[in-house]
């Protein structure tokens, strides 16, 4: 591909920012944070573009590490994970540059032990920058990570199969220290991951596009996210086949090349807006979206009663047509099954329909923390162990209400815009996280919110012209 523009030494985020980057965990203080106010049951209408996949970003930035060259990253999502993955990239020796929806970089001064602990400890996909560096320099120094209180997601399974293609690591005050054999390159290895880890998979992954040999990964992570890394991958020359299925073969190679590579569209934001459609009645149209990524979720929604039909080749119309929409069950697991992260915002939807509904989480042992905010708002569900009943009820009630987690967040945006009154949201730093510009994009359908700050400042979102194209 054509050689891409020398790139800066910093890194300039947020050039045409429309909402604030919350402060981060570290230093976050209720007292500084806004609050999301909606006015509920406004009927939305219209187009809503759904933006690059967030989970494919993170991994797709650190992938860029395994290239020396120059790299052209699109369809990049503004958002304060992104930010924090390119803070974490720069911190490592990574140049990157923002050029509208593009990140420009090159890794060809990376660096195995500069990743900052406050910033990893915040970002649990961070970790993934372990594979790349170690395959690119032989030695890696990267902290354990962090991320959203939803459970234990230990790295195990990462380690495990860095150790069987010839690492070795230890684990030291929190910092995961590994190094290749002798100097080598990471070899070639057979690896069964003991369940379909998502993080793992692309991990390891990454790691064996340079290893000499072959690696062959069992039981591999089938999400649409680590097929989009294995063909940014393939873009820059590696070679991987059976991504997408549970059994993955990467043949290492010398080097990576550069590549202009295209995110695909975020299927949880479709989903969360395919959701927003159903649970205020309105006839909206999502996209771009890959309809096969969403399958599970078009599933439930159509057995509670509303109608998902093509509106051309990448957008989905949201058709609200039953009278009562019905309750059913749903139970979390990896894909193709019903996505864990679209869990919280069906259970929002169900909250309404009639008869009782069952939710199983398998994935996470801790995210059910919403069910208390929804409750609030006058649902009724209760939870024992990782299953939560939900019965139907009339209506919802605008309530304060605090945000646990990313996708509680959006579950509560949700219930605020069928909800009678209004609906005050509180820790926003997680909506910031995984939805790109939520509050213009919900304006533009019809919606009403605001965020209040808390010295008064008020920050109405405004209705910006979005193509459908």
């Amino acid at each position: 591909m054509p050689s891409l523009p020398k790139l800066a030494s910093n890194f300039k985020f947020w050039e045409d920012r429309t909402i604030s980057l919350a402060p981060s965990p570290s230093n976050f203080s209720s007292d500084d944070e806004p609050v999301l106010e909606i006015w509920g049951q406004h009927p939305l209408s219209g187009f809503v573009p759904v933006s690059g996949a967030k989970n494919s970003a993170l991994v797709i930035l650190a992938g860029a590490i395994l290239c020396p060259d120059d790299c052209r990253i699109r369809n990049v999502p503004y958002l304060a994970d992104v930010e924090r993955m390119v803070q974490i990239l720069i911190a490592l020796g990574v140049k990157v540059r923002r050029n509208k929806d593009a990140l420009e970089i090159n890794a060809a001064h990376v660096e195995h032990s500069k990743a900052p602990y406050e910033l990893v400890s915040q970002l649990r996909a961070s970790f993934f920058a372990i594979g790349p560096i170690l395959a690119r320099l032989g030695v890696a120094r990267i902290p354990l990570p962090g991320g959203c209180a939803i459970g234990a997601r230990p790295v195990d399974l990462h380690v495990r199969g860095l150790q069987a293609m010839g690492a070795d690591i230890q684990i030291d005050h929190g910092m995961v220290n590994a190094t290749t054999r002798r100097g080598r390159r990471l070899q070639g290895a057979k690896i069964y991951l003991d369940y379909p880890s998502v993080g793992a998979t692309e991990t390891l992954m990454m790691a064996a596009t340079l290893a000499e040999g072959e690696t062959v990964l069992e039981n591999a992570a089938q999400e649409p996210e680590v097929v989009d890394l294995a063909n940014f991958c393939r873009a820059m020359g590696a070679k991987i086949r059976g991504a997408g299925s549970n059994t993955i073969v990467i043949s290492g190679v010398p080097s990576l090349h550069s590549t202009d590579y295209s995110i695909i569209p975020d299927r949880i934001e479709a989903g969360t807006f395919l959701v927003a459609g159903a649970i205020t009645r309105s006839e909206i149209v999502v996209g771009p979206v890959v309809p096969d990524h969403l399958t599970p979720l078009i599933a439930k929604l159509q057995a509670i009663g509303v109608q998902i039909v093509p509106d051309g080749p990448n957008r989905l119309r949201v058709l609200p047509r039953a009278e009562v929409y019905s309750a059913t069950d749903v139970e979390t697991l990896p894909y193709p099954g019903f996505p864990t992260d679209m869990q919280a915002q069906l259970m929002a939807l169900l909250t309404l329909c009639e008869g009782d509904s069952v939710v199983s989480e398998t994935v996470f042992e801790n995210r059910l923390r919403h069910v208390a905010e929804l409750n609030r708002m006058g649902a009724d569900i209760r939870v024992k162990g990782n299953n939560a009943l939900v019965r139907g009820v009339p209506f919802l009630s605008g309530a304060p209400v605090l945000a646990t987690d990313l996708r509680a967040s959006a579950a509560l945006v949700l219930a605020g815009l069928a909800a009678r009154g209004k609906t005050s949201i509180s820790g926003l730093h997680h909506l910031d996280r995984g939805y790109e510009k939520l509050e213009q994009k919900l304006s533009q359908l019809g919606a009403k919110l605001q965020r209040v700050y808390p010295d008064g400042r008020v920050v109405e979102a405004r209705r910006p012209v979005v193509s459908e194209s």
